[in-house]
């Protein structure tokens, strides 16, 4: 372990960042979640009344106990001023990192179908979009959305896929690029019994119409979960997929294609994916020359943010500046939003780093 330096710390505060793995629900600061608790008079469905109380309550303790805090969040997310105050409080948290870029995961399904919330896809979608507007204006930072399937509630008791999720979800996905800010097709949740393969239809219409196709892989599942989002789901990114470093195949596939992995350091090691940040394959997946990218996924859930994370890569795998814009750009230029907005963001970004002298 390195200790940073303040020039480091500053350097990494100051330097453009993008971010391609963070779930918007994940995002909410424990004060936002009682602002939403008490707006919504659902304080009696949390463990706590405290900031302090929720901050103990997201110490997980395993991936199932991780699913249930989420989905108990997401619940509080009932109205289009919900969540347009949500992707505005984002936007805030990005300014604050100098992120100038975002995609954000959002899993509509629950909110309209899975949840009993009388909130309809429109009033949804008009809230995300509101906020992003409210937020570009306000810090001129830049935000897309990733629509994700939760696998989990595509599978009864028994293990019957049913396709309705995934289709609905589909649905909303088209409909959001149609209005020019979804950029993604994405898979989320617990993979244990939710494997990538009865999903293909879905992905296959995705990729047709011109979405990324972004699934989590590699993280509660092993090389077999990234191997059938590669061949069934056409995988663009993987969300994850550090367990590819347990398949020496898997790993020279995603060299030779470079294909993305959306890394989140300490989100892994709160889940017990690996026993410790120094057990983390950050290191030796980059070293192997795969592109790697470095995210927060739900920051407050973990108590981390991007920062954070670009500090982790300084001070546990000892990466220096010039080897953490090499990891910042890759996540510019695996950003699925619209060409001149990437080459924009690049531009601006490789200006900076010449002003830097690296």
């Amino acid at each position: 372990m390195t200790q940073l330096s303040n020039k480091m710390t500053n350097f990494i505060q100051r330097m453009p960042k993008a971010e391609i793995h963070i779930h918007l629900e994940g995002a909410i600061q424990p004060g936002t979640v009682l602002k939403l608790a008490q707006r919504h008079n659902r304080l009696t469905n949390l463990p706590s009344d405290t900031e302090a109380g929720l901050r103990r309550w997201f110490n997980f303790t395993d991936f199932p106990h991780f699913i249930e805090v989420y989905l108990t969040i997401q619940d509080l997310i009932r109205t289009a001023d919900d969540f347009a105050l949500l992707v505005y409080e984002n936007g805030a948290d990005m300014a604050a990192q100098n992120i100038r870029y975002r995609e954000l995961t959002v899993t509509p399904y629950t909110h309209t179908d899975y949840q009993d919330k009388g909130l309809t896809f429109a009033e949804l979608f008009r809230g995300l979009e509101d906020g992003r507007a409210q937020a570009k204006k306000a810090f001129g930072v830049e935000m897309r959305w990733v629509f994700d399937v939760p696998r989990n509630l595509s599978f009864d008791g028994n293990g019957r896929y049913d396709p309705a999720v995934a289709e609905k979800t589909l649905e909303f996905a088209l409909e959001g690029q149609a209005a020019g800010s979804v950029v993604g097709f994405g898979l989320g949740g617990n993979e244990v019994g939710a494997p990538p393969e009865p999903f293909a239809h879905a992905f296959a219409k995705a990729k047709a119409y011109g979405l990324l196709s972004v699934p989590h892989a590699g993280e509660t599942m092993g090389p077999e979960s990234v191997w059938g989002s590669l061949t069934a789901l056409q995988a663009d990114r993987i969300g994850h997929g550090v367990r590819a470093i347990e398949d020496p195949s898997l790993l020279a596939t995603l060299k030779v294609r470079q294909i993305p992995l959306e890394i989140n350091p300490t989100s892994n090691a709160c889940l017990k994916v690996f026993g410790s940040l120094a057990a983390h394959p950050f290191r030796l997946l980059d070293d192997r020359g795969l592109l790697v990218t470095v995210n927060s996924d739900d920051p407050p859930l973990f108590n981390t943010t991007l920062v954070q994370e670009y500090e982790l890569l300084a001070r546990e795998f000892g990466y220096e500046a010039a080897s953490l814009v090499r990891v910042a750009r890759n996540a510019f230029v695996a950003a699925g939003v619209e060409q001149p907005v990437k080459d924009q963001l690049l531009q601006e970004f490789d200006a900076w780093v010449r002003s830097q002298g690296i």
